[in-house]
């Protein structure tokens, strides 16, 4: 059984393989190579056999989205560490070493995720990651690097390996056995979110999630979804609803989502006032199908009701980021109050 396994989800995503694959194989030879195919409807698949012969393909009969590709390829691999890398990633010379050396070394770290730069610009920092992500009180998520849409200048300020509460999907470690032991991504995400859920269940779980800075790659980011498309707005919001009312106690429920509903309000007129009316609509639907989907839910919040008696979770944020960022000027990591 090999100990580290790069496995990489592909949707129609043949001129990023054509791209980046290669930095791939080049600075992963103590690792296996995969890609897992949601059943591209482009030339990936001819690519990959005529191209790239070395990696191993894993064929699904479906585009399963982000979640339920990773569940079902993830089965059919055997290794002690997953390595989840986006298609548009392009990775650097021992990229892997230092953060499987820490884990090695630190058995109470189920994930980890090296420093996120942009592609584009590789002075700053990359929206889906940067360096290590968090959670605020209510359930935002943010990153060292990155608050909203504010993208900071990497002038390595966040160098310094630290724990953080999520690790990001486009260059995600983590223990096979972790993985398979809290039963993988929760597959009605479809995508957007579901490694900060997965994280938050590892954080319940009593195990540690960091970022070493020491490892740096470079994501394109928008490959799938881009940011003008109203669909990941809805995923965004309906999957952080549903994230937070599954994972967080219930006490906390009884504030917190009454003033989500607010903020989130507030969020979508602005979409609305930005001629966007098609995102304000979305965070509308977003809200109905949380409500439809609560039953779901409840489920869920009850198989995890064991693991919220943990005291040793890594704690969330101690504030409000939209409060912090829009009313306080607040637009730097470095800038909030731990």
């Amino acid at each position: 059984m090999p100990k580290v396994a790069v496995v990489i989800l592909n949707y129609n995503g043949s001129q990023f393989l054509h791209k980046f694959l290669p930095s791939v194989i080049a600075f992963s030879q103590q690792a296996e190579i995969y890609v897992a195919d949601n059943k591209s409807t482009d030339d990936s698949i001819e690519i990959l056999a005529k191209e790239f012969p070395e990696v191993k393909t894993i064929l699904l009969d479906q585009n399963n989205g982000y979640a339920a590709g990773y569940n079902l390829a993830l089965q059919r691999i055997e290794a002690d560490y997953f390595i989840l890398l986006n298609s548009d990633v392009q990775v650097t010379n021992k990229w892997i070493d230092p953060i499987i050396t820490f884990m090695d070394e630190n058995l109470d770290v189920a994930a980890c995720q090296p420093k996120i730069l942009d592609f584009n610009n590789n002075t700053l920092f990359e929206y889906a990651g940067a360096s290590g992500g968090h959670v605020d009180m209510l359930g935002y998520p943010f990153c060292r690097g990155r608050l909203f849409d504010t993208i900071e200048r990497d002038d390595g300020q966040y160098n310094t390996a630290a724990q953080v509460f999520w690790a990001s999907g486009a260059c995600l470690f983590i223990r096979s056995e972790i993985f398979n032991q809290l039963g993988g991504f929760d597959e009605d995400f479809f995508a957007h979110m579901e490694e900060i859920d997965l994280c938050w269940r590892i954080n319940l779980l009593g195990k540690k999630v960091y970022c070493l800075p020491e490892s740096h790659v470079y994501h394109v980011g928008g490959g799938t979804l881009s940011k003008t498309n109203s669909r990941k707005t809805y995923l965004n919001f309906r999957n952080n609803l549903t994230m937070v009312y599954k994972n967080d106690d219930f006490a906390s429920l009884l504030w917190k989502l009454p003033l989500r509903f607010i903020l989130d309000l507030i969020a979508g007129v602005q979409f609305w006032k930005n001629n966007s009316f098609s995102h304000f609509w979305m965070v509308i639907i977003a809200y109905i199908h949380f409500i439809r989907e609560i039953e779901k839910s409840n489920k869920k919040r009850y198989q995890l009701q064991r693991l919220r008696r943990n005291k040793l979770m890594f704690p969330l944020w101690k504030s409000i980021l939209p409060i912090s960022y829009f009313l306080f000027g607040r637009k730097k990591f470095s800038d909030l109050k731990s």
